[in-house]
């Protein structure tokens, strides 16, 4: 198959399922940056709890929803995938949710509303998680696309 593949030759459903596989590789990459810095507990919050084990359940979850979001577009819009597409439009993505995430629904949904759009070194290292998700989801998206 030649280095650059189009999204058309694959259904939606597909491209909702390989963005789901890509969105977990991504996640166990950021999760393990996560895991390193100590925010599972603080994922885990979302579904009242503080065990590591269910924030990183709940960041798994979270990770393939968002991995299927972006395999559905990326299908729906019939783009040209190479390697530097996947870089970028998974930087994209990647910005995207960390704005969505990070700064807009994690906070609302910790019941710290106050803390929408505050950025500190925590929120920049969190940007920089979600880049690395974006771009390794992208990868294996596109990967996964040119396997068939």
């Amino acid at each position: 198959m030649s280095a650059v593949s189009t999204v058309q030759q694959v259904d939606l459903s597909k491209g909702i399922v390989k963005g789901a596989i890509a969105g977990l590789g991504g996640g166990v990459v950021f999760g393990m940056m996560m895991a390193m810095m100590g925010m599972l507990p603080m994922v885990a919050g979302l579904v009242g709890s503080e065990s590591p084990v269910v924030g990183a359940l709940v960041h798994m979850v979270i990770s393939a929803a968002i991995g299927a979001f972006y395999g559905a577009a990326l299908t729906l819009g019939r783009f040209k995938l190479s390697t530097g597409f996947a870089v970028v439009s998974g930087m994209i993505n990647g910005v995207i949710w960390w704005v969505l995430g990070a700064l807009i629904l994690m906070p609302i949904g910790l019941g710290m509303a106050n803390m929408v759009f505050q950025i500190g070194t925590t929120q920049w290292l969190s940007l920089m998680g979600h880049l690395i998700y974006g771009v390794v989801t992208g990868l294996l998206f596109v990967w996964l696309i040119r396997r068939g």
